[in-house]
């Protein structure tokens, strides 16, 4: 209750200051005041603030030579035209009248003291101090505007503890949306929050994510770009450069200077400028001046179509000009209302009556010399503004049609209080011509945008709508064939910091903007993921990816395995069935085939032991007993009888039960486990086990080469043997071949351990085996492919009579 108290007792001594230094001896003009049952205010800029040092609480003199604004001329008399078109009325407010009180707020001490002699008592100069303000009766019920945001500001918040509606016509920031320090501020223009969102859709539409923003002194361009900036970074834009034209600024001062250097410097195409018209003007006369061209400037909507803007000389070569606006919409008869005020006899000026109320304000000499030949052009943004300041008058008659109970044909006399008609303001849903007509929660009218271009390519400039906006959720429709571009080919420009990266190229952010960047080709191993083009993700364990990849491939899985002797045993088994084949012990061919047919990777307790047991066997087989059967049979087998028939087979079972000991004890003391290994080759999954190399398998191999050793003696011992039976020169080249072999591959061994190690494994287990067939299968192939006359019964009879009867002659 104090603060209040003190609130009042501060307005109270505000507007008496303001009349004793400004109400003696003041002209009034009669156009801006209009008795009636119910008044409404209404604040227009019919002049340009005029900038002066003050050494006291002087209200600014608005009506001065050479600062008409030609656009709240059309704001004026768009609230006149709507008053009259109510009172004319018969079904909106019937036997009511309205009225208003009109000021010109060209400066915010003119905007103060009008607000303050819109909240005096009726018939009063003063503003009474009660205890309960919710019957406060003051002179207006309503009032419309002001334009300028902070105008605004200040007006909601002087308002806001009588409850006094407030709807502007041109005031956007979101400040005012705060309903707990203007719980009475409503407007007929969309709310700055959603014209960012609109703007930001508007730079992504052209992927621009490398943008300057300029903005204007005060809550609407310094809330503006904030808004903008919070926006477009969590878009994923950089803001390169941020700028505030100065309030006081002029073209091509020192600040202007250094804010369009800066803005050269930071090379963005893209330009946003949130800012009002009469700050954007001096902007752009300092870009005129310092020739910066070639960018895509993108306007909000307080200049994006305004003639102050166009009109600046030299404005048609800066580039192309974007921009959003309010909804063009007329205000039918406007033009017409206007061309006959001008008409009109107005009569001159008249002197406030000593002693009598006057406003020191509500004056315009030049509205009054106006004629059907001389009166401000009524242009499409203009006209906007001015729909948006009808609307607002009607928004009020509709709340107070609903708050006297004028829908039953009569309309009530009881009297009103202004929360009272700020609660039915909320609630109106009419229609406009067309418009529906309602507020949000916030005081915000639903309404969308335009999206325009600016045209120079007639004699004169114009503006194209080439999309448009629309609500819930927020979208954006745009033309862009309708676009002429200022670059060549009418290409769409870039605004980028760094061009995106080829594929399988990441981002390394370079400074403090992440737009900014290298490109760095991803390693083997890792892949771009589209949603991060950050960093390389690592692939997983079971696959992998070639140098800039985007995706990881399946590894395959591999076995170390020396198949092989398969396919050479099988050839062995499987060759024609001759009679060389038939001496070749074609029988054990079938065990030769046993140990390579083991499994593949059941375990690695089978693979290592049992292939190594395998392959000696097969070595046996391949290499023994073509020699050692024949010499059993011609050397043995007349002093021990039993090798002529089983001397091979035997040899075998003994061979063959030492290695199966030796396998055993492998498995027992050095057991292999089954792993995995992933760093030898990218993109293969190498199946291993454990000790690999372990003593056991080295006891292995060093009995296989005794079996060698032993295959070599025996192809020694029988060279005195038949001709076709005599395999020494076969047996001896073989043998060589799998100890050449074998010798590289541990030499290898010793002194590398790298990726290519299972490859000389592989070659020396091929070169071994490969030795095997080309030094023993292949003759024989041969002999049975191209000599069949050493291939029959016969021959090989008389090879062993040969024999015998040599023998028997020594």
């Amino acid at each position: 209750m104090i603060l209040r108290v003190a609130y009042l007792v501060g307005l109270q001594l505000s507007i008496v200051c303001c009349w004793a230094f400004s109400c003696h001896k003041t002209e009034f003009s009669p156009d801006f005041s209009l008795p009636g049952d119910y008044l409404l205010a209404g604040l227009f800029s019919l002049h340009a603030d005029y900038l002066q040092m003050r050494h006291r609480p002087q209200v600014t003199l608005c009506d001065r030579p050479g600062s008409f604004n030609g656009h709240g001329y059309h704001l004026f008399q768009a609230m006149r035209f709507g008053i009259e078109e109510i009172n004319n009325s018969t079904s909106l407010l019937p036997n009511v009248t309205l009225g208003y009180e009109l000021y010109d707020v060209c400066s915010q001490s003119a905007n103060v003291y009008a607000v303050l002699s819109a909240l005096s008592l009726r018939g009063t100069q003063h503003i009474e101090i009660q205890e309960n303000l919710s019957h406060y009766t003051p002179k207006v019920m309503a009032i419309i505007g002001p334009d300028y945001t902070d105008h605004a500001v200040t007006t909601a918040a002087l308002l806001s503890p009588f409850l006094v509606p407030l709807i502007s016509y041109e005031a956007s920031s979101t400040t005012l949306s705060e309903k707990r320090l203007y719980p009475s501020f409503l407007r007929t223009i969309p709310s700055d929050k959603y014209q960012v969102e609109v703007l930001v859709l508007l730079l992504q539409k052209f992927g621009w994510v490398w943008i300057s923003l300029i903005g204007s002194y005060g809550d609407y361009g310094e809330l503006g770009i904030q808004a903008l900036e919070d926006l477009a970074t969590q878009r994923g834009m950089c803001i390169a450069f941020k700028g505030i034209v100065p309030f006081a600024a002029q073209t091509g001062d020192k600040r202007m200077q250094d804010m369009i250097c800066l803005l050269a410097q930071a090379k963005t195409t893209v330009v946003v400028v949130f800012s009002n018209r009469k700050l954007a003007g001096v902007f752009f006369e300092s870009v005129v001046l310092a020739n910066l061209t070639g960018k895509v400037w993108v306007a909000s909507e307080d200049w994006a179509i305004s003639t102050h803007i166009t009109s600046v000389p030299g404005i048609q070569g800066i580039g192309t000009v974007l921009g959003v606006t309010i909804k063009q919409r007329l205000v039918p008869g406007l033009k017409e209302f206007e061309e006959a005020y001008a008409q009109a006899d107005k009569g001159a000026p008249r002197i406030c009556p000593t002693g009598s109320w006057c406003s020191t304000n509500q004056l315009c000499r030049d509205c009054q010399a106006f004629t059907a030949h001389r009166m401000p052009g009524l242009g499409a943004f203009s006209m906007s503004a001015a729909y948006n300041a009808y609307q607002a008058v009607y928004a009020v008659a509709h709340g107070l049609h609903q708050l006297l109970g004028c829908s039953s044909g009569a309309c009530s006399r009881d009297p009103v209080y202004p929360w009272q008609l700020l609660e039915q303001i909320y609630k109106v849903n009419f229609l406009l011509h067309e418009d529906m007509v309602t507020f949000d929660d916030n005081g915000d009218l639903l309404s969308d945008y335009n999206i325009i271009a600016w045209d120079w390519s007639g004699p004169t400039w114009t503006f194209r709508i080439i999309g448009s906006s629309t609500w819930s959720p927020v979208g954006l429709n745009i033309n862009k064939t309708k676009i002429q571009w200022h670059g060549e080919n009418n290409q769409v420009p870039t605004s980028v910091c760094t061009k995106d990266c080829l594929e399988g190229h990441h981002r390394v952010v370079v400074g403090s903007h992440h737009c900014c960047f290298e490109c760095v080709l991803c390693e083997a191993g890792t892949f771009l993921n589209k949603s991060d083009l950050n960093s390389c993700q690592p692939c997983g364990k079971e696959e992998w990816a070639p140098e800039g990849s985007q995706t990881c491939f399946p590894r395959t899985l591999i076995t170390l395995l020396l198949l092989l002797c398969c396919w050479d045993c099988c050839s062995a088994c499987l060759a024609p069935r001759q009679h060389c084949c038939k001496v070749s012990w074609g029988r054990l061919c079938f065990l030769m085939l046993a140990p390579c047919s083991g499994p593949q990777l059941p375990t690695c307790l089978l693979r290592q032991a049992l292939f190594s047991f395998g392959f000696a066997i097969s070595s046996v087989l391949l290499d023994n007993p073509p020699s050692s059967n024949w010499l059993f049979i011609f050397k043995f087998s007349t002093k021990v009888p039993t090798f002529q028939n089983h001397g091979a087979g035997l040899f075998v079972i003994v061979s063959s039960m030492a290695q199966l000991l030796i396998c055993l004890t492998w498995l027992a003391v050095w057991t292999p486990l089954p792993t995995r290994e992933y760093q030898r080759f990218p993109q293969l999954v190498m199946l291993e086990c454990t000790e690999a190399n372990s003593l056991g398998f080295l006891l292995a191999f060093t009995y296989k080469c005794l079996l060698s050793v032993s295959a070599f003696a025996c192809s020694y011992m029988g060279k005195e043997l038949p001709e076709n039976y005599n395999e020494a020169k076969c047996v001896t080249f073989s043998l060589l071949l799998n100890f050449v072999s074998w010798i590289t591959f541990f030499t290898m061994a010793s002194i590398y351990q790298g990726k290519y190690l299972p490859v000389v494994n592989v070659l020396a287990g091929l070169i071994s085996l490969s030795g095997g067939f080309s030094g023993y299968f292949l003759p024989k192939c041969y002999v049975i492919l191209f000599r069949p006359d050493l291939n029959n019964t016969e021959h090989f009879q008389a090879s062993i009579q040969d024999y015998t009867r040599r023998c028997g002659s020594t």
